[in-house]
Formats: C-alpha cells, sequence, structure tokens
C-alpha cells in the first residue's frame, strides 16, 4: 500500500511540473518567441472562445452589430489566456504540494491558490514546501507581467497596420476598390507615383507577416472604423497592382510585381499558422471568382475615366488571372475567418463560414 501511494505521489509530481512547463512554455511561444510556433493551449482558448462568440453572431442580423461583437474577440481571449494559465500552474502546483505530503488535496489546493496570487492566508511547514510556494508566487507575477508587457507591442504593431489601412480609404475609396484608386490615379495623372504606393505596401506586408504570426492574436483585432479591414485593403492593393500589371498602358513598374509577391508571400505565412489550405503552385490559367465580365466591366470604367488601356483586352484578362490565383485562395479564406466588411472582389465572394464551399468562376 505504502509502494502504491509512493508511486502515485511521484506520478503527480511529474504531471504537476509538466503542467507548470507547459504553461510557461505556452506563454513564451505566445508572445516571446520572435516567429509563428503553434501552441496547444493558446489555440484552444482562441477557439473555444470564438464558439462563444459565434453564438452572438447567429442573432445579428445587421453587419455593424456583428463588427461591434467582433471587435471583443481578441481582447477578451488575450484577457481570458493568463487566467486559464493561472488555473493551470495552480492545478499544477497542487498536484506538485499533495505529492510532497500536503494532505488532504483540499488543502494543497488552498496553499496553491495562496502562494501562486501571493495572498499568504496558508502556510507552509518546512524549508523545501516554502521554496515551492515561492516558485509559484514567481511564476504567476511572470505570467501576469508577460501580458502586460506584451500589450504595448501588439498595440504598436496594429497602429502600424491601421495606418496604412486608413490612409488607402482616401485613394480607394470606402469600401475599398482597386478600379475606385485607379479612376482616382488617373484624374490626378499620379501613374507616375504609383512605384511609391507598391513600394510602401511591399513594406506594409512584410510587417504584417511578422506581427501577425509572431503575435497571431493581431489577425482578430478589428479597425477602428467598422468598414475598414486590414484583409480587405490588402485584397484592394494586390488587385490594383494586378490590374495596373496586365491592362494599364503605362511604363512596366517591376515594383509592382514585387509588391504582388510580398503580398501572397504574407497571406501565405499568416495562414500557415492557421492551417488555412491553399494552392502552392497555382496554374496560371486556374479559374478565379472575378468573372469575365466582371473584368471588362472594370476596363469599361477605367476607359471611361481616362486611364491608359492595353488594346488586347483577352492578354489583359490572362496576365490578370495570372497574377490573381497566386493571392485569391488566401485573400478569401481570411475574408471568412476575420468576417471582413463587404468589399469587391474580396469579402462580397468570400464564404460566410470558412469551409463552407465556394463555387468558382470557370467551373
Amino acid at each position: 500500500m505504502q509502494v502504491a501511494l509512493g508511486l502515485l505521489r511521484i506520478v503527480f509530481f511529474l504531471i504537476g511540473v509538466a503542467m507548470v512547463l507547459g504553461t510557461l512554455i505556452s506563454a513564451v511561444r505566445t508572445f516571446v518567441l520572435p516567429r509563428s510556433a503553434q501552441d496547444f493551449i493558446t489555440r484552444t482558448v482562441f477557439r473555444i472562445s470564438r464558439k462563444f462568440f459565434d453564438l452572438f453572431l447567429k442573432r445579428s442580423q445587421t453587419y455593424e452589430v456583428r463588427d461591434r461583437v467582433l471587435a471583443l474577440y481578441a481582447p477578451v481571449t488575450l484577457m481570458c489566456l493568463p487566467v486559464i494559465w493561472l488555473a493551470i500552474v495552480e492545478l499544477g502546483y497542487t498536484a506538485i504540494f499533495w505529492s510532497m505530503g500536503v494532505e488532504p488535496l483540499s488543502r494543497a489546493l488552498t496553499v496553491s491558490g495562496s502562494s501562486l496570487l501571493t495572498l499568504g492566508f496558508a502556510t507552509v511547514d518546512n524549508l523545501f514546501e516554502v521554496a515551492i510556494a515561492l516558485s509559484e508566487a514567481t511564476v504567476g507575477l511572470i505570467l501576469v507581467a508577460l501580458l502586460i508587457a506584451y500589450l504595448p507591442t501588439m498595440y504598436s504593431a496594429f497602429s502600424r497596420r491601421e495606418l496604412a489601412v486608413a490612409m488607402l480609404e482616401v485613394r480607394a475609396g470606402s469600401p475599398p476598390s482597386a478600379i475606385a484608386m485607379l479612376e482616382r490615379y488617373g484624374r490626378i495623372k499620379g501613374f507616375d507615383r504609383l512605384d511609391v504606393l507598391w513600394a510602401t505596401w511591399e513594406i506594409w506586408f512584410a510587417e504584417i507577416e511578422e506581427s501577425h504570426t509572431s503575435l497571431p492574436a493581431l489577425t482578430f483585432f478589428r479597425s477602428p472604423q467598422p468598414h475598414r479591414s486590414w484583409v480587405t485593403a490588402a485584397g484592394t492593393i494586390l488587385d490594383a497592382a494586378a490590374l495596373t500589371q496586365s491592362a494599364l498602358d503605362i511604363p512596366a513598374n517591376p515594383q509592382a510585381s514585387l509588391c504582388i509577391r510580398g503580398g501572397y508571400v504574407a497571406l501565405r505565412r499568416i495562414a500557415d499558422y492557421f492551417r488555412i489550405p491553399y494552392p502552392p503552385n497555382p496554374k496560371p490559367d486556374d479559374p478565379i471568382y472575378v468573372s469575365r465580365e466582371e473584368f471588362d466591366e472594370a476596363l469599361n470604367r477605367l476607359e471611361q475615366a481616362g486611364v491608359p488601356l492595353k488594346a488586347d483586352r483577352e492578354q489583359a484578362w490572362h496576365d490578370f488571372v495570372g497574377w490573381r490565383v497566386n493571392y485569391e485562395a488566401v485573400l478569401l479564406a481570411f475574408c471568412t475567418l476575420t468576417v471582413a466588411p463587404e468589399a469587391p472582389w474580396s469579402s462580397d465572394r468570400a464564404p460566410r463560414q470558412y469551409g463552407a464551399p465556394k463555387i468558382r468562376v470557370g467551373e
């Protein structure tokens, strides 16, 4: 009987240590590690929280209501994370204290909670137990400090992201449209300045790849204005660059091609974190969700606005498809995942629920 109890205490001790270490690793992966890293605890908390918020979304009749609900999703879930971590640590140290002879189990739980929250209402008897209690108090402070310390980092990245999104409204309207943006550049004779725009947004794509993979909760932080979204902004810029390269009769601009590549590479890296499937090597003639009729209508609008267009529209269509296939799948997936506001050629044709079937143009 004593042997079995001794083995049980060893098992409880090891389980407790594993729970504490697992929680610390989760916190490091979530806030400290400067690279994309999957974490079971964080992922599970965000998934459960999303299911809870989806219950409210089903009752929402308008986008404005859905936007107000989802605006709380990422912040509330982030605030829940330390609570979950602290609960796991408390249970882990409860197992450790019990394995060291603090009985009954309810007293071990009390000692663990007192140590974790540094309340001091439950005491321990020997030096080793005091050391364990101090280590638990230290772990608790570290977990809370991590969240507090990294919130400014997250909001700094969010602010940089949203500055470009807000500035896009001046160029592309609201909701943002690649066609409207090119019309506006045509009216102000600004096509010679497009290279600056492409370079700026190439940097923006590089920044969101870094920030949204190392701090993936940023993906779900919504813009201050309901009609804005980092996802639809990305789609607008990519479509504008694709139209410029395929249909506009202006001097070739390699920076636009680099912007498109920077964009779809960034979106794919973020998609990899969320395990969003996409064709890694799409063919230039793969079907897309923009129809030929929509493309011709867009060119007619641009022509009426005085934008110089290439004469061969058939080739322009094939070139546009060849660009868009690189980013379309991940763009529409993020429109659905983030419940982005409606915008032409992106969220207006994304499925309402992630994983829902989509009908592709040309199939």
